[in-house]
């Protein structure tokens, strides 16, 4: 092939991310690690141009803590020597959000960078480079004349060899926008050596060569070669060594920026890219559907408010808080399975319910409706002070706000690797019952020893279990204005204790959540067993910064990530001193049973998360033939 002498363009970028919830270290870690070094590394190359893009919530943070990191961008910007990309402030996941909250996401960050830095951003970056075709509309409307799409999806829509090194047209419902290729293969050239720039340069000189007409084609690249360094020094000498050895290839290559590349260029070839796969998350991971449909549900309340446009908007603004794409799909830092992110996430989603109910009006209700999109209601007791939420699979509590705190209590993790009938893609939920016999192994008795998780113990004993938490109950009564609702667990007609009855009331008062049981027998039959309703909450940590537990009065340690046992016990109080609330387990009976803080191991990540403490009182049964036991359990919440 004859070689060119043309310049090869590059456009050099970096991308900085902490999602919106994460705790001050990790924004301080990506500030010292990955922002600070890659600016002030090339604010002393003015001769390169470079394109950053960071989140709305970590410009935010940057400004108000480090301020001279942003006066510093905010001369380069000046001195067009660095484009800022715009995009959704709060790293949204654009695929699950409303049309008019992708517009208004990228309107609010859109209006932050011009009054900060003066300039309005031309384009703009996709989180993950998750696309929908649809996307294009809002985009160019909000004046984004490009984005980016990893090399990926340019081979999906058909682009081979020479093309995959420049920029498309795409187009949905008349509007366009410019689609860049990143280039991921030579993203990965960028590790932490004595010569940093050799790999890459070498690379670049490659494709130089090979490229027909190669002043017309562009190279993007958004390395983050920083992330597994110690220190902000160490990250600023690579990038320093980076750019010198650009610096000194001048000669070769030229930097730019990709509005200055696209600016007056016609002949573009025209693509249309298939639609990323980010929605599957809601399938894989019900607690990302459930967050979801916690959106929409908020989304529907804000929409209903009517002639206060400020509120409403403010109410809107807390919800675009909640859509950061990090708390919808697994990531490198952990992503759904981390609770701080969702707690995170439901926080602003029930700051922005509080914000629709007019101050004084507002009256407690159930009500029916599909809240889970699953084609089926879900039952929404509402009160003053307490959301529940119960579905009809095992009539468990799968949502339970404090609405004084904006806490979601039961934002709970399925993966327990002990819960090996459960089915994977359910949601976890409060009062979720099992019922089961005598052990036919007494070793496996998690009485004797070491406290063990229950359904764990008791299966490993050998004892017939019925779980509750998996069969579908039936609705028995509604009370609409007393926030009353009862559901009955039917007899079955094989497996064990198929013959016993189960009826679940639940009441709401405005600061009680009152569970009241009755489990009756056939007639003929007497059965013997054991009855765990297992009740989750969700703390901002498991260790005694965050939670103290009190047994009928007495304090309790809580050893981290160990089970504790507990014997002959009415109330547990637990104070979560993150919010500064107490919340009361009350039994009408004494119970004997475990305190098990439930923790989930992430693939290919961090050590495993914290994500709730579970309550499992036990109570032995015995009815005879015809009789019934009742049992009541209340949850009262005080700050």
């Amino acid at each position: 092939m004859k070689k060119t002498t043309q310049k090869l363009r590059i456009i050099l970028g970096s991308h900085v991310h902490v999602p919106y919830g994460a705790p001050d270290e990790e924004f301080e870690r990506a500030y010292r690690l990955k922002l600070t070094p890659f600016v002030s590394a090339l604010y002393k190359f003015p001769q390169i141009q470079g394109t950053l893009h960071c989140s709305g919530a970590l410009f935010n943070w940057v400004d108000r803590v480090y301020p001279g990191c942003t006066m510093s961008i905010d001369e380069m910007v000046s001195r067009r020597q660095v484009e800022l990309l715009g995009g959704g402030f709060y790293e949204p996941q654009f695929s699950l959000i409303s049309l008019q909250d992708k517009i208004g996401q990228v309107e609010l960050f859109t209006t932050y960078l011009r009054k900060r830095f003066g300039k309005k951003p031309q384009g703009c970056w996709l989180p993950g480079f998750s696309w929908e075709q649809n996307f294009v509309n809002p985009l160019s409307s909000c004046g984004m004349a490009y984005t980016f799409l990893g090399e990926a999806s340019f081979r999906l829509a058909g682009f081979t060899g020479a093309d995959l090194y420049a920029p498309c047209l795409s187009e949905d419902q008349g509007k366009t926008i410019v689609v860049f290729p990143v280039s991921l293969s030579l993203a990965e050239l960028f590790t932490p050596q004595e010569e940093a720039a050799a790999p890459f340069l070498n690379a670049l000189e490659n494709l130089a060569q090979d490229l027909p007409d190669a002043g017309s084609r562009v190279v993007t690249v958004f390395p983050d070669p920083c992330r597994d360094m110690a220190s902000s020094g160490e990250a600023e000498l690579y990038w320093h060594s980076l750019f010198q050895g650009l610096a000194d290839s001048r000669s070769r290559f030229n930097f730019t920026t990709p509005g200055r590349f696209i600016r007056g260029r016609v002949g573009l070839q025209k693509a249309y890219f298939p639609s990323s796969t980010e929605r599957r998350y809601l399938v894989d991971f019900p607690e990302a559907n459930g967050l979801y449909a916690k959106m929409m549900f908020s989304h529907r309340l804000i929409n209903q408010l009517r002639g206060d446009k400020p509120r409403k908007q403010t109410a809107r603004e807390e919800l675009w808080k909640a859509q950061g794409y990090d708390a919808f799909c697994p990531t490198e830092s952990g992503g759904v399975y981390r609770g701080d992110l969702r707690r995170s996430a439901y926080r602003s989603m029930l700051e922005a319910e509080k914000i629709t109910r007019e101050t004084g009006a507002f009256v407690p209700r159930l009500m029916n409706f599909d809240f889970d999109l699953n084609n089926e209601d879900e039952y929404l007791l509402q009160g003053e002070w307490i959301n529940c939420y119960i579905r009809q699979e095992g009539a468990g509590v799968f949502e339970l706000d404090y609405l004084p705190r904006s806490w979601n209590y039961m934002d709970i993790f399925s993966r327990c690797p002990w819960e090996t009938n459960r089915n994977p893609l359910s949601r976890r939920a409060g009062f979720s019952e099992l019922i089961a016999g005598d052990l036919q192994n007494s070793s496996g008795d998690a009485g004797s020893g070491e406290p063990a998780a229950p359904e764990e113990a008791l299966v490993a004993g050998g004892a017939p279990i019925r779980r509750c938490y998996n069969e579908r109950f039936q609705l028995r009564d509604m009370d609409k204005t007393r926030c009353r609702v009862g559901f009955v667990l039917p007899e079955r007609e094989s497996g064990p204790f198929g013959s016993i009855m189960m009826e679940k009331r639940y009441h709401l008062r405005k600061d009680t959540l009152t569970v009241a049981y009755t489990l009756s027998s056939r007639e003929g039959l007497e059965e013997n067993f054991r009855f765990i309703p297992f009740v989750d909450l969700s703390f901002a940590g498991d260790g005694e910064d965050q939670q103290r537990l009190f047994a009928d009065g007495a304090a309790l340690s809580l050893a981290a990530k160990a089970p504790r046992k507990l014997e002959r016990v009415q109330t547990l109080k637990f104070q979560d001193l993150e919010n500064e609330a107490v919340i009361n387990l009350n039994s009408d009976k004494a119970f004997d049973g475990w305190i098990i803080p439930h923790y989930c191991p992430v693939p290919s990540g961090p050590p495993a998360l914290y994500q709730s403490t579970c309550v499992a009182p036990l109570y032995r049964v015995r009815l005879g033939p015809g009789e019934s036991w009742t049992l009541n359990l209340s949850v009262k919440f005080t700050h």
